[in-house]
């Protein structure tokens, strides 16, 4: 039996240098399968715990190395971290076309490349003292997560419209268990370290995504473009037929959107500013990067229960009242005296950011079908957003 009769290839289509293969995903036939969906759940969770750790660390380590200094009204301590959000904005663009182009193994494990690097680079940075450097790695792990974005959207799109829902919540509570294990693998790692304040978790984030880099090269090679066109994903439910997908329309994309983006803007706000605040409250290094990780793990947990709530609900709905807490929690980090009630409303924005994303994940992909310049200039404003959100 040829190749072509086992994938019903049209091989008079083929020409010469042209980048493909003889795979179902390269014809426009529908998937029979989502593939690869625990693989793409494991390789978010250590893309998660790289971020936790990174975040959980950069705002301190920044202020550690500055000793104060700013310039003009930006303290020069919040570069690194503003330089990691500026890192995942610009690599949004490139994901979501490297993604499209060339499959999601191979974006999601140069992304992951980017993160081995920049870890490094970090670690080194904290070993010199040079602020320079550090800011330099923080851009790289920054490129990655902005490569880890498109996760769950391969998760929606490898999903039936009926299991979008708790597929892309499956993925996000995957997240949770990175905050878990977190702190424990930190605080190892900087036992190790010793006496190199940071050293040790960012080269443990290194680690975690060179596990996500195993975790991409092992995915199956599906367009991430075509990862939708599951026969469940299209199949009419009157008729059985495949049919075509709708686009998603520039304007359907602008709610979602704004919901997002406030969403990211109120999360980095509130990221940036609770380990300063906690550590003025006289808090030590060790709790304050365990209420990060806890932070982490109300960042993803509540998605688990998110797509059973939309389901109920509706996503718009949930996305509003998500927002609501999210943005009102942030403004209580800022202003709230104490640490139990920083710390609270720390927890809360995790949660809030949380089932919001979740929500205009879902109210995104419920509208159409969205392209890959469509998803990039999305995934880039949320981030430009989270961008703004720590600096303010």
């Amino acid at each position: 039996m040829s190749a072509g009769e086992v994938f019903d290839v049209d091989f008079d289509a083929a020409r010469a240098g042209r980048l493909g293969c003889a795979c179902p995903e390269d014809t426009p036939r529908a998937l029979r399968r989502p593939v690869g969906q625990g693989r793409l759940a494991a390789g978010f969770a250590l893309v998660v715990l790289a971020q936790a750790l990174t975040l959980g660390v950069l705002p301190l380590a920044g202020a550690m190395l500055a000793a104060g200094q700013s310039y003009g009204p930006v303290p020069l301590g919040a570069l690194p971290l503003a330089a990691f959000l500026a890192g995942a904005a610009a690599a949004s663009l490139p994901a979501s076309f490297l993604l499209d182009a060339f499959g999601r193994r191979a974006g999601f494990a140069l992304g992951a490349s980017l993160g081995v690097a920049g870890g490094l680079v970090c670690a080194y940075a904290m070993m010199a003292a040079a602020l320079p450097m550090l800011i330099l790695g923080a851009a790289w792990l920054g490129a990655a997560q902005g490569f880890g974005m498109f996760y769950r959207h391969a998760a929606a799109f490898g999903a039936g419209a009926s299991g979008r829902g708790q597929a892309v919540a499956r993925l996000m509570g995957a997240g949770a268990l990175a905050g878990l294990v977190g702190p424990l693998l930190a605080g190892e790692a900087e036992a190790l370290a010793v006496p190199y304040t940071f050293a040790g978790t960012l080269v443990l984030s290194a680690l975690a995504q060179l596990g996500a880099l195993a975790f991409a090269v092992s995915l199956p090679p599906a367009r991430f473009s075509h990862a939708d066109l599951t026969v469940e994903a299209m199949r009419d439910g009157t008729t059985g037929e495949v049919a075509a997908p709708q686009p998603l329309t520039w304007r359907g994309m602008m709610t979602p959107l704004a919901i997002g983006a406030l969403a990211w803007a109120a999360m980095t706000s509130a990221m940036a500013g609770a380990p300063l605040s906690l550590a003025g409250c006289g808090i030590g290094v060790p709790a304050i990067a365990g209420f990060v990780a806890w932070h982490v793990v109300a960042m993803y947990a509540p998605a688990l229960a998110g797509g059973w709530i939309a389901g109920r609900i509706g996503a718009a709905p949930l996305a509003g009242a998500a927002l609501f807490a999210c943005v009102a929690s942030a403004v209580a980090v800022r202003v709230l005296p104490d640490a139990a009630g920083i710390v609270a409303a720390f927890l809360m924005v995790g949660a809030g950011w949380s089932l919001a994303m979740l929500a205009a994940t879902l109210m995104l992909h419920e509208r159409g079908v969205p392209s890959r310049l469509q998803l990039a200039l999305h995934d880039g404003t949320l981030l430009i957003a989270a961008l703004a959100g720590a600096l303010v």
